[in-house]
Formats: C-alpha cells, structure tokens, sequence
C-alpha cells in the first residue's frame, strides 16, 4: 500500500470493519493496523485521520482509539460523482499550469497520536512534561478577565503583542512591521499565496519541513529543491537555480534547520541574502526554533531580518514550539510594502487570530517566569539531546549522525544504503518505536535513506534512550537480510 490512494483504500477497509462495533469498543492499535496492512506508518495516519474526520472513531491520549458513540445517520447517498468532478478540475488546472495540490499526509503523520503501547520519536511538539503548564494556566486565567478579551482585536493584531515580537526578533523593527498570524504552519501558507502566483517556482532546501512541500502545493507552486549541507541552504546552487528557474521566493531555515539541524553561519546568511536581492527574490525566513537553543549553544546568529535594511526577508517566528501545539501565535515580520500584502492575503483566509489567544501569548511571554522556563528547558533539551545522540551512535553506528545540533528537537538519522527508509519506519512501529521516514522531507526522490528522530514528544529522557536502543537490533536485523 504505496500509492497516492492506499491510504483512503485502508480507511474504507477499516470504515467497513467499526461501523457495527458497539460504542467505546477499542479498535486496533497504530502499531498493529501497520502490521497487519503490511503499510507504511503514514499510510495507517492518514486513513485513521479519514476515520475520525468522519466521526466514526476518536483518539484519547494515553488510553487508545475507540469507537465513537453511534447516532442515527441520514444514509449515504451516491457520491462517486465527487471523484469525477475532483478530477476534471484538477485536469482542467493542469492544462493551465495552476494546478492547487491537498497532499498532506506527512503532516497527518506528524500529528498523529501513536497510543500507549508506542513510544514517539516522530512529533515535534513537547511532551506536556516539558510544557510550561503553570504559565500557560495562569496566563489564559489573566487573558479570560483583560477587558479587551472579546473585542475585535486590531486586524495586525494586539499593539503590545507585536510591540514584543519586533523587540524579540531585533534588528530595529518596529510594531507595523509585524502582524500577528495563527502559528508558524498558517504563517507559512500566507507568505507564499501572497508572494508568488499559482504556477510560479519557489526554491526550497532539500530536505526540508514537509510543511513547506505541502503549503507550496497547496498554493498551486512548484518546488525546487535546493540542497543543503552542515550550514545550511548552498549558495553554489542557489545562485544558478535562481536564474534559471526565474523564482522571485526562496524559503529557508537559517537555525537548527528541519531535519538536518544545520545552522546558517552570519557570513552564509548573507551570502543566501544577497544572492536574493540581485534576483529581486524574497527569502522567507522560518525561524521556527530560536526558542529552542539548548543549554549549552552558546550565541546564535541573529535573525536574517535583523540585517536587512532592503526588505528582501519575510521573517516567521512562532511560540509554538516553546509553549504548547494550542497556543497557535506566530508573526510574520518584513520591512515594507509587502507587509500589506501579506495582511490582505491573512484577512482573506482568516480574518484575525482570536483575541483571547493573543492575550494569552502576551501574558506568557511577558510574565516574570518566561525567560526562567526557556532556561529550564534549554537545560531539559541538551540532556535528551545527549541522551538521544549517544543511543543513536549505540543503535545506528558512529557515522549515523553528521550533525549533533544544539538547538532544536530532532537528530538526522543515515542508515545503511541498502534499507528502504519507509519499511524501515514500518518495521520500527511494528517494534513500538514510532520514527519519520526520510523521504517525507524531500519534494523529489531522495537519495541516501534516513529516518528522523525527534526527542521531545515522548515521556522522558530514559524512554528516548529505551526506544532508540530498540531499533538497534532492527538495523543489524535488515542489515543482514
């Protein structure tokens, strides 16, 4: 089950399968759905996102997947027509060169909750017992009683919230060259409807966040894939594949990029920077995780923006990531004319971000306890980073990792060139170990095979170490095969 329809072919296998189970009866786990489908993980995470979108089944963190409560349904009618007419609009899109693509099943993976009987090495959001919880109470508690809490906000969104991001972000931004967007995932998909036209090329690393892939589909765009090494995007490349492509956007992940780890150097940033400029491009700049420095990173490089006089940089930076998957606050930062254009085109998708959620973000981040929660968990991911680094070396070999990244929340994993990272990641989850394949951040085909392994999403630091020992044996196993 490989294809681009295997994963709603198992979600009409399975649909068949619950529909006459009694309400609350547990369905099979992630684990076993993999097994015995012999498919892929992000197969299985995709079907069961069908499943629940169609309410037939509902996931309880910690406890597992059950069968929903039944209620009287008004009988399905024929809705085959639906596939034709999808079809030919995409057929007719096509013959126009603005085809819009919804291929989001590496995100689904990403959001998928594995059960209790799998450990996860795959999700990017920190497990509750790194989450600032306190904080996080105590400052939507403060934001339900602000006096503006259910007033319409201001369409940039809340003065003193933007008022922060631009002195966090530096490089002399002000208020108005800030607008409060709904995380970093929506900023993202903003900056490239507002910047490029359907059918335009847009440069993007390779590899990079499956986010960046899906968006720039969604947008009617056609990737080019630009590789990276240890500093990130190269400019040998860039340089010749913006003449030749025409693209007027690069987007780049200058910090602890996603999934390498690797860091632009200053002299690299502006290098990308410059390179832009005498192409007229932007270069959106997703600085999705300056939050997450570890302990011992010593400084970082600013921002790109922060030395950008010329407005060549689109500047994302979200909470999310240091915070918690619902507090969905992000901006978008960017000197000049284009900032109205990325405001029109956020107003035309969601009017505003909410403005209890906006109080709540600026409750947090000006408490006493934010920077002293950013410290601790620094301190929290170099000891998991240690930890994870040291049982991929064990499990993987010494040449397993080019990087070792002090910031972040995941390690780029090499395995052995005859393994097929998909099957690889299948046969993790079958042992209980849930991992990303390499080939969901890459738009064309991929070359060496790697898996990536995050490690914030599980429990603990011990249970990272447990999990990743475990697929030692499963690479000397397929090894030997």
């Amino acid at each position: 089950m490989k294809n681009d329809s295997s994963w709603r072919e198992l979600a009409e296998v399975l649909a068949r399968e619950i529909a006459p189970l009694p309400s609350g009866t547990r369905i099979a786990t992630h684990r076993t759905l993999v097994r015995r489908f012999n498919a892929s993980g992000t197969t299985v995470s995709a079907a069961l996102a069908l499943l629940t979108q169609r309410g037939l089944i509902s996931s309880r963190p910690g406890a597992g997947t059950f069968r929903t409560d039944v209620r009287p349904l008004i009988p399905a009618g024929d809705t085959a027509w639906q596939e034709t007419t999808l079809e030919q609009s995409a057929q007719d899109a096509a013959a126009t060169g603005t085809v819009r693509g919804f291929k989001a099943s590496a995100l689904l993976g990403m959001l998928t909750s594995p059960g209790p009987d799998v450990v996860d090495l795959n999700g990017g959001y920190l497990h509750p017992e790194l989450q600032p919880m306190a904080a996080l109470t105590t400052a939507l508690a403060r934001a339900a009683k602000h006096p503006a809490a259910w007033a319409r906000p201001p369409v940039g969104g809340v003065p003193e919230l933007r008022d922060w991001f631009a002195a966090d972000i530096g490089g002399g931004l002000g208020r108005h060259d800030v607008l409060i967007c709904g995380a970093g995932q929506s900023a993202l998909a903003t900056a490239l409807r507002a910047l490029a036209q359907p059918g335009d090329r847009v440069l993007i690393e390779s590899p990079t966040y499956p986010g960046t892939i899906a968006a720039a589909h969604a947008a009617g765009l056609r990737p080019v894939p630009v590789p990276v090494d240890h500093e990130g995007m190269r400019p040998d490349y860039l340089e010749p594949a913006l003449a030749r492509s025409g693209a007027r956007l690069v987007v780049a992940q200058p910090l602890f990029q996603n999934p390498t780890g690797a860091s632009m150097t200053p002299a690299r940033q502006r290098e990308i920077r410059e390179l832009a400029r005498r192409h007229q491009a932007f270069v959106i700049e997703d600085d999705f995780v300056r939050l997450l420095a570890h302990a011992d990173a010593g400084p970082v490089p600013a921002p790109m923006v922060a030395d950008d006089p010329d407005g060549t940089v689109v500047h994302i930076r979200s909470l999310t990531k240091a915070t918690s998957p619902n507090l969905r606050v992000a901006a978008l930062a960017a000197r000049g004319p284009v900032l109205a254009r990325l405001r029109s085109a956020q107003i035309v998708d969601t009017m505003l971000v909410p403005a209890p959620l906006q109080l709540t973000a600026l409750e947090v981040v000006t408490a006493a306890s934010w920077r002293r929660g950013l410290r601790t968990l620094s301190e929290a991911l170099r000891h998991r980073r240690e930890v994870a680094t040291t049982a991929v070396e064990a499990a993987f070999g010494a040449d397993a990792l080019a990087l070792r990244p002090r910031g972040g929340y995941h390690l780029w994993v090499t395995l052995p060139g005859h393994l097929d990272d998909e099957q690889f990641t299948a046969s993790a989850l079958a042992g209980g170990v849930l991992v990303t394949p390499g080939t969901n951040y890459y738009a064309g085909d991929n070359g060496v095979p790697h898996v990536r392994i995050s490690y914030v999403s599980a429990p603990s630091a011990a249970d990272v170490d447990e999990a990743v020992r475990r697929l030692g044996p499963l690479v000397r196993a397929e090894s030997e095969s």
